[in-house]
């Protein structure tokens, strides 16, 4: 599992590497049932606190994307479809917030940028 850290950045520690694994689940590269390194392990190759990589954890957990076997450590929980499709949404949603100021400021109406999205969605395979 691979993890960057960014100082620089504005967003906390904890929520960088929620993120980072989050991202890492729905995207496929970590699978349903793979162990996680253990929080003290993850903090100290981070060199980072402890519990700021428990709090990392236990909202993964909360969120449904991890589980925890206690004595064993913390794995990445079965997907749950509705919980996936969910996280998409909520991305689709995101890009949505940046494209449509993008449309209107270039003069694009409801229709026009409906034609494009329909457009592209058929090159996909």
């Amino acid at each position: 599992m691979q993890l960057l850290i960014d100082n620089k950045s504005g967003a906390p520690i904890y929520d960088q590497i929620y993120t980072q694994i989050k991202q890492q689940i729905l995207n496929g590269t970590l699978q349903e049932n793979t162990l996680l390194p253990s929080i003290r392990g993850l903090a100290k190759d981070l060199r980072i606190s402890f519990i700021t990589t428990k709090r990392a954890y236990e909202e993964l957990e909360t969120d449904g994307f991890l589980y925890t076997v206690p004595g064993k450590g913390c794995y990445v929980a079965p997907k749950n479809p509705e919980l996936q499709r969910e996280e998409l949404l909520k991305q689709i949603e995101q890009h949505l917030e940046q494209i449509v100021p993008l449309a209107k400021a270039c003069g694009l109406g409801t229709d026009e940028l409906l034609e494009l999205l329909r457009f592209t969605m058929e090159e996909q395979p």
